[in-house]
């Protein structure tokens, strides 16, 4: 905005959109104690901008390089468009979806970097999409958005620079848009040569009518004719172009149904094993708690039983050393015996 600092603007419009009004707030009153109050006004003039916005601002001030590529990328598109030159646009189409591409994924990876609490929900990713193909198809959205100080997300319908009729671009998987958008522009492309046709054919109507005037009536009405052709062919083209995009629009439809249908398949063929592996994993837990178990008890009767071969090792040994002395006390028992049984054997 004119006669503010610029690095006030970017940083109020670089910030997360929930901090907008204060940031602005507290700008306001600095312009007014530092005695500027037409400053003042103008900063209370700035308006917040959605996230989808400030996603598409964060680009333009943090990536500038990225979006002067879009600029670019949006020239070579309309001098193609202008020369109808079919190879090159299709080329150009490519190259677009891959710039567009990866400036979404910059627009993620910035607001995680700035707020990781906003990047943590759900970002408004497809605006920020529909937002640069509107800059690519427009030059004067393509420098509000290279500006870093839009407001709200917009979107694009038509595309190039002559009268056409008013089609949607289709945003989606790369293999779906691919083939959508590939149909539309070929049909674009015929309806325009059928319009510079039809137009070739009105202008030669009028030519046939200015000389009608000079050589009479029969040649004017065969250039009324020529106009009203020409005329039909444009509004058959304009039919054909909308039928188009209808069809390549019911055709998005049709594969994301199936889309949609193979991966609610393969989600409950997940969510089938993810029971089978709860259940395995719960079984296999029960059979490791009664090994536990049964480890617990035969460590418990390991111990008893070394107990008991102790208590009877000291058994053994106690009746071991009684036994000795029984055979050593036999012993003397029996040399005492013998000793009296001699002394008797002497007596006279």
């Amino acid at each position: 905005m004119p006669g503010l600092p610029r690095d006030l603007v970017e940083r109020l419009y670089a910030a997360p959109p929930d901090g907008f009004v204060a940031a602005r707030a507290e700008a306001v009153a600095a312009a007014r104690a530092a005695g500027d109050p037409t400053a003042a006004r103008e900063i209370a003039k700035l308006r917040k901008p959605t996230v989808a916005a400030w996603l598409v601002n964060l680009l333009a001030l943090r990536r500038p390089e990225l979006m002067a590529e879009l600029v670019e990328l949006s020239a070579a598109l309309r001098g193609a468009q202008r020369e109808l030159r079919g190879d090159r646009l299709r080329e150009l189409s490519a190259q677009r979806r891959g710039v567009v591409g990866a400036l979404v994924g910059q627009a993620r990876a910035l607001a995680e970097e700035e707020d990781p609490r906003l990047a943590a929900g759900k970002l408004p990713l497809a605006e920020v999409e529909a937002t640069l193909n509107a800059a690519l198809a427009d030059v004067e959205v393509a420098e509000q958005a290279r500006s870093g100080r839009l407001v709200r997300a917009t979107s694009y319908a038509g595309f190039g620079e002559v009268p056409r009729p008013q089609l949607r671009l289709i945003v989606g998987g790369p293999e779906t848009d691919e083939l959508a958008e590939d149909a539309v522009d070929e049909l674009v492309e015929e309806a325009v040569e059928e319009s510079t046709a039809a137009g070739r054919e009105a202008r030669t109507g009028a030519a046939g009518r200015a000389r009608d005037r000079r050589t009479g009536g029969g040649a004017a009405r065969a250039g009324a004719t020529a106009g009203q052709q020409g005329t039909s062919t444009a509004a058959r083209a304009a039919a054909r172009a909308a039928r188009a995009e209808e069809s390549a629009r019911a055709a998005r439809r049709r594969t994301l149904d199936r889309a949609l249908a193979e991966a609610r398949s393969r989600q409950e063929r997940a969510e089938a094993e993810l029971a089978a592996a709860v259940a395995a994993e719960r079984d296999a837990a029960t059979a490791l708690t009664a090994i536990e178990s049964e480890l617990a008890e035969l460590e418990r009767r390991r111990t008893a039983a070394e107990q008991e071969s102790g208590r009877r090792k000291l058994a053994r040994r106690a009746a071991e050393r009684g036994a000795v002395a029984a055979r050593r006390r036999a012993g003397e028992v029996q040399a005492a015996v013998e000793a009296t049984a001699e002394d008797g054997d002497d007596t006279p």
